[in-house]
């Protein structure tokens, strides 16, 4: 298997969290979407792959190295996107691009100026005047012009509007016919990534839930509905989480065939989005 990021035993300690052992791994030439609610360790775990904090356990490989002995190499050929800006206002696109390429030993001017073509980015503008979804475009401009193989991307469609989401979801899926590029995407607008992603790692209060091809996912789950009158002590063991209302009940499960056996004609089961299965997982251990 052509492992692009392998993530094994990660653990990192805080007074009031812990990452609890991850295990994960992306192959080249896919996407994979990185989910959970806030606080739930998505941040610390994508800080720990850029070795930006030190992890207290595990192993961390990219590109098959070892991200902390090789970190000046393999950092040459990955493109981080953040959710915030950490751009200098005041220079414009093409003064700040001047004092990053330096940096890249193979950064290609001419990829550059292509891609800020592509994506209508006047190269005189301040980063200051640039909308976020602007900003959000320079930065993976940057990202694709000096051969990035893994585009790690932290919330980088939150805050935009529906049109620059899905500009940007294009350009994701038009990269990613390149098989020797991955993307690893962070987000909780999991709505994108039911347009674009191979695989999702779901993590909640610091542990892995689940790391799977998407498709497998919304097969595997279901979201069931019926009347309340319908539930008892028995038949609520067999639902993962449980939420009842005046109308009746929404359930989600993983065992389809076990629910209609049970149940019958008597409820409506439905295939789940990925919300749906992160707010009834997120539910249950509340």
């Amino acid at each position: 298997m052509n492992n692009i990021l392998e993530v094994r035993g990660l653990r990192k300690n805080y007074s009031d969290f812990t990452l609890k052992d991850i295990n994960f791994s992306l192959e080249r030439g896919y996407i994979m979407g990185f989910i959970g609610p806030n606080g739930a360790g998505k941040s610390t775990t994508i800080k720990l792959i850029m070795n930006l904090i030190k992890k207290n356990n595990g192993e961390i490989k990219i590109f098959g190295l070892d991200n902390v002995a090789h970190e000046k190499d393999i950092k040459q050929k990955i493109g981080f996107v953040y959710d915030e800006n950490y751009y200098y206002e005041e220079l414009t696109i093409n003064e700040m691009k001047k004092i990053i390429s330096p940096f890249y030993k193979n950064w290609d001017e001419k990829s550059f100026q292509s891609y800020i073509k592509q994506f209508d980015l006047n190269p005189k503008k301040k980063i200051k005047e640039l909308s976020k979804g602007t900003k959000m475009k320079f930065s993976l401009a940057v990202a694709l012009s000096h051969g990035a193989e893994l585009i790690i991307m932290d919330e980088p469609t939150s805050g935009l509007d529906p049109v620059f989401r899905r500009e940007i979801l294009d350009i994701l899926y038009s990269l990613i016919q390149d098989e020797n590029k991955s993307i690893f995407f962070s987000t909780h607008i999991t709505t994108d990534l039911e347009k674009v992603a191979d695989y999702i790692t779901f993590i909640n209060k610091g542990e892995i839930v689940f790391s799977m091809p998407k498709d497998n996912i919304l097969d595997k789950y279901a979201i069931v509905k019926g009347s309340k009158k319908l539930l008892d002590l028995d038949t609520k063991k067999e639902f993962l989480n449980i939420s009842e209302n005046s109308f009746g009940f929404e359930a989600l499960t993983d065992n389809t065939t076990k629910i209609r056996s049970l149940f019958k004609d008597n409820v409506i089961i439905e295939r789940p989005s990925l919300e749906d299965i992160m707010v009834h997982t997120v539910k249950k251990v509340i």
